[in-house]
Parts: C-alpha cells; structure tokens; sequence
C-alpha cells in the first residue's frame, strides 16, 4: 500500500496557471487522477485501513487535503489582480457534475485553526481583511458532502500573532510546542472550540501547522492522549506515500507547489506509488 496524500492551499494564487494556482492545479489533478484510474478515497478511510480497523486493498487510491481554512476553500472569490476563483469545494463540485461516476467516495478533509483573533489577524495581514477566514466555512464545508472540517490546531503559533504563547512560547514555529502546558493550548483547546461548533461530525484528524511534527507532540502527547481527545491520527509535511507501516501520529503529505509544481511530476509521485 502506498497512498499519497495530496496537499492544496486554496489562498496560493499568484496567478492563473497550474504552477501559480492551487485551485487549478486541483482541477487538472482531479482529470489527471481519473484518466489514470486512480480513485480518491476519504482521510478516514486511510486512517481506518492503517489502524485495522478495517480490511480494504488501496491500490491506487489517494486522499485530498487542505490547509487554513479560508472561504476560497468552500466559496467563489475574486482574488484581486487574478480575478474570479471557483474555489476548491466549487472544484470538487465542477468535476462531479461533469463525471459523477469517477469518484464516488470524493471527499477532501479542510484543517482550520481554531482561534477568531489568529483568523482575523490572518485575514487582515495575510489575505485582503475580506472576512475570509469565519466560521462559516466549516459549516459549508461539513455540509457540502465533499469537504469535512478536521483540526489545525489552536493559532498555529503563527508569526503573526502580537503576543507570546503560553509557558513563554516563542511564535513562528510549531517545534516549540514541546510540553503539556503548550500542547494543551494549540491542541485540547483548538478541539473544544472547534468540535462546540461541529456538531455530528467532530474532529478525528490533527494536522501540524507548517508540517513541523516534533518528537514530544508525535511520540508522546497525541498517542498517550489520543483516546480523551477523540483523536485518531496526524498527518505532517514529510514526503511520501503513506503506507501499512507509516507512523499513525506524522503521516507523510505531499504539498502542491513545494513538492509538485506540474502534472508531470504528479505523474512521476503517482508512478512511484503504484
């Protein structure tokens, strides 16, 4: 088994092309996946199989993903410079309009960051002060059917933020969340807020912010906690395909634009998966 889990970042557009635009890059990886018979299979499937707690052959199966949690994800937006964006869920929708039978468990997972001041500091310094980053993409996306809401974290310890964390955290990395004082602020308080607000379809999935998964937060705190927090497994930012024996609490990504930028190299990480 080796399943690539692909990574998109609906606000990465510097342009219109495949290699300046995440939404388009979808869109063509979606029609690229189907002509080579790939199927896309949903997160919790793979984590399930990885578990055991279910037996299914995931040959040339793969997992979609997204990080943030920004309107763009489940929204049409105009993107100053660049113009009107579909969005990813309006991706998603477009495909399954036009060949409804190719995937028939398409699914994306979205990880958002939990904390209204970090989003609206975001929102402000890093997009266009829009309102982009609310609440309300949760909801479109867990009731869409095709995107499903999981965990990234409390604030991302981002550097953007305009005060210390906890225990005298220092913001820019999530390495530095390497005790149970700081594991509890991005973690156990990002759940509560988020899975208040989710109803039926709590989170199961943490992702770390900027891919850093350092040894305390993947060897010790999630496993040793995973049970109380409802948590079933991790995904990272290392290369790779995941496989039977890959680590439950920093399962390997690939992320558009960093370790794809062309539908040549995704065929090159589909042909090494199969």
């Amino acid at each position: 088994m080796k399943v690539p889990i692909l990574t998109y970042h609906a606000c990465n557009i510097s342009g219109n092309r495949y290699d300046s635009n995440d939404q388009m890059a979808l869109a063509e990886d979606l029609r690229l996946l189907a002509r080579k018979g790939w199927q896309v299979i949903p997160l919790h499937q793979l984590v399930a199989v990885i578990r055991g707690d279910i037996v299914e052959d995931l040959a040339h199966c793969v997992v979609l993903t997204c990080d943030d949690g920004t309107l763009a994800d489940v929204r049409p937006l105009d993107f100053p410079e660049y113009g009107m964006q579909p969005g990813l869920l309006g991706v998603l929708q477009a495909f399954v309009a036009e060949s409804p039978e190719k995937f028939p468990r398409l699914e994306m997972s979205s990880f958002v960051i939990a904390d209204p001041h970090t989003r609206a500091l975001l929102d402000s310094d890093c997009l266009f002060d829009q309102g982009w980053m609310g609440e309300e993409v949760w909801q479109l996306a867990n009731a869409s059917g095709l995107m499903r809401i999981e965990c990234h974290s409390w604030d991302h310890n981002h550097s953007v933020l305009d005060s210390i964390g906890p225990d005298a955290m220092p913001r820019g990395n999530f390495f530095v969340v390497d005790n149970d004082i700081r594991a509890r602020h991005e973690i156990d308080r990002s759940l509560d807020y988020l899975n208040a607000r989710l109803a039926d379809k709590p989170c199961r999935v943490f992702a770390y912010p900027y891919g850093q998964a350092n040894k305390y937060l993947s060897q010790e705190y999630l496993p040793e906690h995973a049970d109380r927090l409802g948590l079933l497994a991790a995904v990272g930012g290392e290369k790779g395909p995941v496989t039977q024996h890959s680590d439950l609490w920093n399962l390997p990504r690939y992320i558009c634009g960093a370790h794809w930028k062309s539908p040549l190299e995704l065929g090159a990480i589909l042909e090494e998966c199969s």
